[in-house]
Order: structure tokens, then sequence, then C-alpha cells
């Protein structure tokens, strides 16, 4: 007899950020970082939000960012609840510096490439204060057991 296939995550569709301005949002994902604006709407829960969502050419889940504008609202804590960081892939080392000596022209402040266990990686912050990563795809990690 069969087994019932077992229930999976296949990835990551989509990362949603609170924003105080879709202008500087925009300067940052697109015009920084090359994202394509992939579509202008607003919040399918608060029609009164406005909502970019930022991709790769073809707006493929998995390289989907979404704004939510909401000028208004107090800054946010960290702490338990909150995210620490989001990363994006770069496909190799050669890039990544390539990236942070774009970053520097640009006048955006990130780190230096940082050498971590699995990947290497450069942090910056997007205009709202959330810490973007930008890491090589490194090696596939062997489960622990």
């Amino acid at each position: 007899m069969d087994e019932p296939r077992r229930l999976r995550i296949s990835g990551i569709h989509h990362i949603t950020l609170i924003c105080e301005s879709l202008d500087r949002s925009t300067a940052f994902y697109r015009n920084l970082l090359g994202m394509r604006m992939v579509k202008q709407t607003v919040n399918d829960d608060d029609r009164d939000a406005r909502h970019l969502i930022f991709g790769d050419e073809q707006g493929a889940p998995g390289t989907l960012i979404t704004c939510l504008e909401y000028p208004h609202l107090e800054q946010g804590t960290v702490g338990i609840g909150s995210t620490h960081h989001f990363a994006l892939a770069v496909e190799s080392e050669e890039e990544l510096r390539a990236w942070r000596d774009y970053l520097n022209a640009q006048g955006a402040a990130c780190t230096e490439v940082l050498d971590r266990e699995f990947s290497k990686s450069v942090y910056l912050r997007d205009p709202d204060g959330h810490i973007v990563e930008l890491a090589t795809a490194g090696a596939v990690l062997t489960p622990d057991a």
C-alpha cells in the first residue's frame, strides 16, 4: 500500500516589509539593488496601504520582496517575534566583492566581506532599517541527523 505523501515546504515564496516611504524603498530595492518592480498595488487586507512587489525579471516566487507603506506607524522594536535580517543570494564571491565595491561607490554603508561558515556575506540596511544580507550560495549543508 502506498504511504501518503508527506507535506513539505518547498522554499520561501516572498518576504514582506513594512516601510515608511515606498519612494525610498523603490530607490533602494530597484535603483540601488537593481531588482525589478514587478507590481504596484494595494494591500489585500488594508486597501488604504500601498503595496509594491520587487523581484527578478520574471517576478518568480522565491525572489520577491514586498513592501507595504505605512508612513505613520511607530518604529518597530527588535526582539523576540521580530526578524533579524533576510539574505539575498549572489552567484559567487567575486560577484559579492563587486557588489561591495558598487555599494561603496554609491555611498551605501555596508560591511566588509565576511567569511561565514557556509558562505560569504555583506550586510547593509535599507531606508527603514531592515538588515539586508547579500550572500554567496555557498555549500549545501549536510543535515546534523
